[in-house]
């Protein structure tokens, strides 16, 4: 339909673009369409609001993910426990050592260094750089460390590697961080320890027996993790060694992981603006061709009378809503345009109509004023009385097919017996035809048969057939009403036995004003009744046609033997 219309439209230099118009030559897009395709691009954020909100939320989903891994912290977490496992484990292993040069049975006087020579030991210890280790006796008094003594050179490891991955990015968001809290909060007093103050805060549990490990944050704001553990000499416990971690270890470890983090973060924006902007191109630059060709139309529409039609873009190729959206339009435009032409039609008609009448009631008055019989002005007057009435008789059927559009979108459909409604309509009607010497015959079925519709404007269709059938039938003639189902659909038949419809009027019958009459029925009927029948049909969803009745093997160059009007409505 839409590749006939848009051809039938180029041929007649009618203007509805549809169908490959739209992507076919350059000057069947509009020139306005086409200057602001060129100033938009691939897509203009600054002109798009649904492009800026497609982006901005497939970022807010991004950020809220990455700042919810950034706030719980997981990977901090892990590294935590296995920081403060390992070096529980350090610490024991010291305690061990102790342990394993204590004398069996014999008072053992750390302090006094009886029995065990406490300094020597800890200076064979090997600690990394930046790890240190306190030993205390029951007293809670300090008697070495590795802090002031000499340390074991630490031997070097092959395979064992220092993480060296640089944190740019953490390190930048830290920084701003940092001057965000120093901005907000009050400067308060330092709340950072030293590593021997949390050892001796877990000395007194350590001396009960139990190892002790606390975590907590240097003057600097570097981690560091502290465990006191006891020495034992039996169940007695003859010492504490405290060991502390390497300040700030664990939050470079931790940077590393937030790096990582942070990086694929930053490619997921890139790669997320990316697609959105892809996105944002398929959805907001055809909504905003739609939007702007509609603006155009308005626009020409609003300054000045141009003959120009608005023109929709085809986007009726995409499996989507925007082509939904699109065939939508075109077929809005396009009923708009033809409303409008048969407005314009039907205005045109209705003059022509109308000056018929009128031009014989003026030479019919004219005559008058000349004429001297009476018996010639009996015979005018009757010609203006007739073409009065005609004249009624045609503004009335104009009236009633001018707001049938709106009548039949405002009144409500309801479900009804259509069998019911054509039988009583058949069973007045036939008494007139009757007393015309018309055979009428009634052929309906027993069964009731609901359709939903607007009941009044179907009766009426019905009425206009059954009254032109028998309009058209004389003394002896017949005609039949009868109806059948056929699956989703009911046919409505009316048949007569008068003379037919002529072969060439078979296709005019349902065009306003035409009417194929007896002489002698010239001006009785303003050739408007099936016309608008067609017209509730079809709003109905319904068909109507009509044709001659013939026997099967009869040459279609014989006289008919009646005419038949068909109904055909869904169920």
């Amino acid at each position: 339909m839409g590749r006939s219309r848009s051809t039938k439209a180029n041929a007649s230099g009618g203007d509805v673009i549809l169908g490959e118009d739209w992507i076919g030559p350059a000057g069947a897009v509009d020139e306005d369409l086409r200057k602001g395709r060129a100033r938009r691009g691939f897509i203009a954020l600054n002109r798009s609001p649904l492009a800026r909100k497609i982006i901005t939320f497939n970022l807010l989903a991004m950020i809220v993910l990455v700042v919810g891994v950034l706030y719980l912290n997981p990977f901090r977490d892990t590294l935590v426990m296995q920081r403060e496992s390992g070096l529980v484990n350090e610490a024991q292993l010291a305690a061990d050592v102790f342990e394993a040069q204590l004398p069996k049975g014999a008072p053992v006087n750390l302090a006094a260094g009886d029995g065990i020579d406490p300094v020597a030991t800890i200076a064979g210890i090997e600690l990394p750089d930046g790890a240190d280790l306190y030993l205390f006796d029951p007293g809670e008094a300090l008697i070495g460390t590795t802090t002031t003594g000499e340390r074991a050179p630490v031997e070097h490891v092959d395979g064992l590697q220092m993480d060296r991955r640089t944190t740019i990015l953490t390190d930048f968001l830290s920084r701003i961080w940092a001057g965000i809290s120093r901005v907000v909060s009050r400067p308060g007093k330092d709340t950072g320890d030293s590593a021997l103050d949390m050892v001796r805060q877990m000395l007194p549990a350590a001396l009960s027996g139990r190892t002790q490990i606390s975590s907590q944050k240097n003057a600097a704001g570097a981690t560091i993790f502290a465990v006191a553990t006891p020495i034992r000499q039996g169940d007695r416990v003859v010492g504490v060694v405290g060991l502390t971690s390497i300040a700030g270890q664990i939050d470079s470890l931790v940077s590393v992981e937030r790096e990582q983090v942070i990086q694929m973060f930053v490619i997921a924006i890139i790669v997320s603006i990316g697609l959105s902007l892809v996105l944002a191109s398929t959805i907001a630059n055809p909504i905003s061709d739609l939007a702007a060709a509609a603006e155009i139309g308005r626009e020409k529409n609003a300054r000045k009378m141009s003959p120009a039609r608005v023109r929709i873009p085809d986007l009726t190729g995409r499996p989507d809503e925007i082509g939904r959206l699109s065939g939508a339009m075109r077929g809005m435009v396009a009923a708009l345009y033809d409303r409008i032409d048969a407005n314009e039609q039907f205005a045109a008609d209705v003059s022509h109509e109308i000056k018929n009448p009128l031009a014989s009631l003026r030479s019919a008055v004219a005559s008058l004023r000349m004429v001297k019989k009476e018996e010639q002005r009996t015979k005018l007057l009757d010609v203006i009385d007739h073409d009065v009435r005609r004249l009624d008789r045609l503004v009335s059927d104009i009236s009633n097919a001018s707001r049938l559009d709106s009548e039949l979108v405002k009144e409500e459909e309801e479900q009804f017996d259509l069998v019911k409604m054509v039988s009583n309509l058949a069973e007045y009607l036939g008494q007139e035809a009757r007393k015309k010497g018309v055979d009428f015959i009634i052929d309906l079925p027993t069964q009731p048969i609901q359709i939903s519709g607007l009941e009044a404007r179907l009766a009426q269709v019905f009425v206009n057939l059954i009254t032109n059938a028998t309009s058209f039938c004389e003394d002896g003639d017949a005609v039949r009403v009868w109806a059948r189902r056929r699956d989703n659909r009911v046919l409505v038949v009316v048949e007569d036995t008068g003379p037919g419809i002529p072969q060439e009027a078979l296709t005019k019958v349902f065009k306003r004003f035409y009417s194929e009459r007896p002489v002698g029925q010239f001006g009785d009927h303003s050739g408007l009744g099936l016309a608008i029948s067609k017209q509730i049909v079809e709003a109905h969803g319904g068909v109507i046609w009509a044709e001659n009745i013939r026997p099967t093997d009869a040459d279609l160059t014989s006289d008919p033997l009646g005419a038949r009007f068909v109904v055909g409505l869904p169920v």
